[in-house]
């Protein structure tokens, strides 16, 4: 039987990336995205684009119409990421509620295979020198911040249908950055401030970032050949914040930026989320998103790289791509190096020397 692949939250930075690999697969994709998001990107894979919002299943029946002939693959990847920490109904509705719809679509049209994005951020913290790998209860008292808890809550309605029968896998992507359509994403929102000269300086502390196409190849892999009722992180590596963008500098330029001390960030970061929220923009920094950063933040994707073939890449080429992206995307202006510098100086003044 031909698949078909149903792709929610397909606008977004991994739900887009998700299905360009599946076009590139010559996959038959369908792709529910909200009212008025843009879909210029999502296009160009060939999408069926369907508008819908989870938390109205009947806006979602005419997506989850399966043709003749096909059995379904259902990459639910809708959900609010929200670094704010304080809880929000929006949150606890789209994370939880929302994949509570979907799930039980899935059930209802006899989906072949679902695979539910969560997030590592469900994953209680451990101590210091300790590495995070997969658990099979979730417990939302013990992990930090309204998006963490929803996560944990949905990690359980999934993974308990699953127990039911539900045919459906979870994956657990650490921090996502990448190219592509990353608007919204706080990370290729840290670089792009970076390379127009609008971070001054960064925090200290560090996490694990992953590159999109790696977690999206890694969703591919569990809709393949993933174990029904099982999980599988998908992280990268760990980098404190500081390296990462020594790193981006020695990838696409810029200059030298000081790093904050903790205590100081932590007095600023009620006035940065003001100031996003009377902006309508979302804070590149929060209290919590501070917390984070000084969490353990090492997790092991042992496990999905043994069952998966998953492989993901060394943060200086996603850094470098992403860079590229936001350049050709006209969102960022490009920095010359020390050496092409002195390159343009030297042609400048040949000119002005030749008669």
């Amino acid at each position: 039987m031909k698949k078909i692949y149903l792709v929610t939250g397909a606008a977004g930075h991994l739900g887009s990336t998700v299905c360009t690999k599946l076009h590139e697969r010559g996959e038959r994709i369908r792709a529910l995205v909200l009212e008025g998001e843009n879909t210029a990107f999502l296009e160009r894979t060939g999408a069926e684009i369907f508008t819908g919002n989870v938390l109205d299943p009947d806006s979602m029946r005419e997506f989850f119409r399966i043709p003749e002939g096909y059995g379904a693959v259902v990459i639910h990847c809708a959900g609010i990421v929200d670094i704010g920490g304080a809880e929000t109904p929006a949150v606890e509705a789209v994370n939880v509620d929302g994949t509570r719809n979907v799930m039980q679509l899935c059930r209802e049209t006899g989906a072949e295979k679902v695979v539910y994005v969560c997030s590592v951020h469900a994953l209680p913290d451990l101590p210091k020198g300790r590495v995070k790998r997969e658990i099979g209860a979730f417990y939302p008292d013990r992990v930090d911040g309204a998006y963490a808890k929803s996560k944990a809550r949905a990690a359980n309605l999934v993974l308990g249908m699953a127990r039911e029968g539900l045919p459906a896998v979870a994956v657990f992507p650490s921090g996502i950055i990448g190219p592509y359509c990353g608007r919204g994403n706080h990370l290729v929102q840290l670089v792009k401030n970076y390379m127009n000269g609008k971070l001054p300086a960064v925090v200290r502390g560090g996490y694990d970032f992953v590159d999109v196409r790696d977690a999206a190849d890694g969703i591919l892999a569990a809709a393949d050949r993933g174990k029904l009722g099982e999980s599988y992180i998908l992280s990268g590596g760990y980098y404190e914040v500081p390296e990462m963008i020594r790193l981006l500098r020695e990838a696409a330029g810029g200059r030298k930026i000081g790093t904050v001390p903790t205590w100081m960030a932590k007095m600023a970061a009620p006035l940065s989320e003001y100031i996003a929220k009377k902006r309508r923009r979302k804070p590149l920094f929060t209290a919590y998103s501070l917390r984070v950063l000084h969490e353990n933040g090492r997790y092991s994707h042992d496990k999905a790289t043994a069952e998966l073939g998953y492989m993901p890449r060394e943060l200086f080429e996603t850094l470098r791509d992403t860079a590229k992206w936001l350049i050709e995307a006209g969102e960022v202006r490009p920095h010359k190096n020390k050496v092409q510098k002195r390159r343009a100086l030297r042609k400048k003044a040949h000119a002005a020397n030749t008669p």
